[in-house]
C-alpha cells in the first residue's frame, strides 16, 4: 500500500472512530433525557392530583393515584440517573456537556418535582380542622419547608461541581468512596418513598403535617452538611463477584416488585440515618478519653 492511499484509509478511519466517538456520547445523553422527563412526568401527575381537592368540594371521588404515580417517576429518575454516569464511565463517553446537563436535570427531576409533590401531597391536601388559622399557618409552614429543601437540592449541587476531591467532615474507611452531604437524588427519593408507601394518599391527620415539616427540613439539612454518605461507587460491574451477590440483587428486585412500598421506604430511611448514625458515631469515637494517673501507693 502507498503512503496516498494508506493516509486516506487512515483519514476514513479516524472519520469512523469519530463518528462512533459521537453516537457513544449519545447513550449517557438519552437517560439524562429520560430522567428529565420523569421529573416532568412527575410534575404533571402532582399538579392533576391537586385538582381533587376541588373534585372533592365538588363530591367526586378524588384521584389520590396521581401523586403515587408522581413518585414512582422520581424512583425510575433516581435509576436512570445513577446509569447515565456509570455508563458514561464504562464507555469512557464523559464530558463537560453531560456534566453540565446533568446538574440542570437533577435540579428539575430531584429539586422541583419532589419540592412540589411535597407541599402538594403534605400540605396543600391537608384537611381543615378546628382552627381555621392554624391550618393556614401550617400550609405556608410547609410551602418554606419545600422552599428550603430546594434550595438545600440545588446548593449541594453545586458545591458538587465545583469541588475537585471533596472530604467529608468525618472520614470512614480508607479506599472507600463517600459522597459529601446526601445527594440530591436521595434527598428526593426519601421523599417519593414515603408518599409511595402511602399509595399516594395525602396526610389525613394534622398532627403528621410537623413530621413532614422535620423530615423536609431534615433532609435539606443533609444534603448542605459534610457528613459522609456510603456512594456504592467502589463497586464495580466488570469485576467479578461471588455468586451471592446476583442472588441478593435478584431478591432485593423481586422484594421491590411485589413489596415495593415497604421496601422502598426502608431503603430510604436507612440510607438517610446511615449518615446520621455514622457522623454521630464518629464523634463518640472521636471524644478524648479521661486519663487516669497511677495514684501514689500508701507505704
Amino acid at each position: 500500500m502507498t503512503v496516498e492511499p494508506r493516509r486516506r484509509w487512515e483519514d476514513r478511519e479516524a472519520q469512523r472512530k469519530g463518528r462512533m466517538r459521537k453516537g457513544m456520547y449519545l447513550l449517557p445523553s438519552l437517560f439524562t433525557a429520560a430522567n428529565i422527563g420523569a421529573g416532568y412526568y412527575a410534575i404533571v401527575q402532582t399538579l392533576q392530583g391537586s385538582q381533587s381537592l376541588a373534585q372533592t368540594l365538588q363530591g367526586v371521588q378524588p384521584e389520590y393515584w396521581h401523586f403515587d404515580f408522581a413518585a414512582k417517576a422520581i424512583g425510575v429518575a433516581v435509576v436512570a440517573d445513577g446509569l447515565d454516569g456509570r455508563i458514561a464511565r464504562l464507555t469512557n463517553t464523559t464530558s463537560d456537556f453531560g456534566r453540565e446537563l446533568d446538574s440542570l436535570a437533577d435540579v428539575i427531576t430531584f429539586g422541583v418535582a419532589p419540592s412540589l409533590l411535597a407541599w402538594v401531597w403534605g400540605f396543600r391536601m391537608l384537611p381543615a380542622f378546628g382552627n381555621p388559622d392554624l391550618h393556614t399557618k401550617f400550609i405556608q409552614f410547609g410551602l418554606i419547608a419545600c422552599f428550603v429543601f430546594l434550595v438545600a437540592g440545588a446548593s449541594r449541587l453545586a458545591r458538587f461541581n465545583i469541588q475537585v476531591n471533596p472530604q467529608p467532615s468525618n472520614p470512614g474507611r480508607p479506599g472507600r468512596k463517600y459522597f459529601v452531604g446526601m445527594p440530591i437524588p436521595a434527598g428526593a427519593g426519601v421523599i417519593a418513598a414515603v408518599v409511595h408507601f402511602g399509595n399516594g394518599q395525602p396526610l389525613a391527620s394534622w398532627w403528621l403535617a410537623p413530621v413532614w415539616l422535620a423530615v423536609l427540613v431534615l433532609v435539606g439539612f443533609l444534603m448542605v452538611s459534610t457528613w459522609r454518605f456510603p456512594s456504592f461507587k467502589d463497586l464495580h460491574l466488570s469485576r467479578r463477584h461471588p455468586f451471592q451477590v446476583l442472588i441478593l440483587i435478584c431478591g432485593s428486585g423481586a422484594l421491590i416488585w411485589f413489596y415495593s412500598e415497604y421496601v422502598l421506604f426502608i431503603i430510604g430511611a436507612a440510607y438517610m440515618f446511615s449518615g446520621i448514625f455514622t457522623r454521630f458515631a464518629w464523634i463518640i469515637r472521636r471524644r478524648p478519653q479521661p486519663s487516669y494517673e497511677e495514684a501514689p501507693q500508701s507505704r
